[in-house]
């Protein structure tokens, strides 16, 4: 090698964050071995021991140290570069990688993604799920352009932006109308919810929503699918408390029956974004789209 592989630099980045190669290696989608000839072919080009192994994993050298500094300083000029190169293209291209939870991929994105493709054809858009912390830490190393999240979220190094506030409502099976006018925490308490997983924003906006009123979330179900819990509700087994976009479309509530909450519940979503992200056209215009969906909701 004869040069700085910018490749090599990126793995041994991504080792010293994650604190192993073996993380490190499920995080690029390579078996541990590669990892392991990345970081020792980085070393012999520049001549220095970069990682050491510690009871608790791996750690940067004084030397690893060193590098660390100046790989943040060369992946922003290598940002830089590919920007200044783009701003010559009329097109907008290139990939962009977005992250953001299952509700708003299946509900939100379509309609945005199709009006991408067919105002740029050239700028292509890998989506990938998951929930808010998972999503703020692909974010702050770099593993996503940018994440859509529900509040709250936080990172030293991120801008994090609100576009949109989300009503939470309330859903039945459409044979078993429930007959209360108000639908408060204490009359919900004593029906049986179809709640979504523990560890969810949106489970812990629910929790919070009982909570106000003293009351425990105690589900006879608890499942990480919108849309499971949709197939649940609607065969009668039980009740939910869902984001509106899940329901908002007709054919999202066939068999449903769809109620506000006493006291409304809403959530906020953002989109997170490295503070030194260089803005390239193409997240430009997803972050413009983002907006002006927003205010159509």
């Amino acid at each position: 090698m004869t040069t700085l592989n910018l490749g090599n630099l990126a793995t041994f980045r991504l080792v010293v964050q994650r604190g192993s190669f073996s993380a490190a290696a499920n995080v690029l989608g390579l078996s541990q071995p590669a990892v392991s000839l990345q970081i020792r072919q980085l070393e012999q080009f520049l001549q220095a021991r970069l990682i050491e192994r510690t009871g608790r994993g791996v750690k940067a050298t004084a030397a690893g140290v060193a590098l660390l500094a100046h790989g943040e300083r060369i992946g922003q000029a290598v940002d830089e570069a590919i920007r200044s190169v783009s701003a010559f293209s009329h097109e907008i291209s290139g990939t962009i990688t977005l992250g953001t939870g299952a509700t708003a991929c299946i509900h939100l994105l379509p309609p945005l993604l199709q009006r991408l493709r067919l105002d740029y054809p050239l700028l292509q858009v890998g989506v990938t799920t998951g929930n808010t912390p998972s999503i703020v830490q692909a974010v702050e190393e770099n593993r996503l352009d940018l994440g859509l999240v529900t509040l709250p979220a936080s990172g030293r190094t991120l801008d994090i932006t609100p576009f949109l506030n989300e009503e939470f409502v309330f859903i039945e099976a459409l044979a078993q109308p429930h007959p209360a006018e108000s639908l408060t925490p204490e009359v919900l308490h004593a029906l049986p919810l179809i709640a979504f997983e523990n560890g969810s924003s949106t489970r812990t906006l629910i929790d919070g929503w009982f909570a106000t009123a003293g009351l425990p979330t105690i589900p006879v179900m608890q499942l990480g699918s919108i849309e499971a819990i949709k197939r649940m509700v609607s065969a009668g087994l039980g009740y939910s408390i869902v984001p509106h976009m899940s329901v908002a479309h007709p054919n999202d509530r066939k068999a449903l029956n769809v109620r506000s909450l006493n006291p409304l519940l809403q959530r906020q979503l953002a989109i997170v974004i490295r503070q030194d992200k260089i803005l390239s056209r193409g997240i430009g215009a997803i972050i413009q789209m983002l907006q002006k969906k927003s205010e159509l909701i």
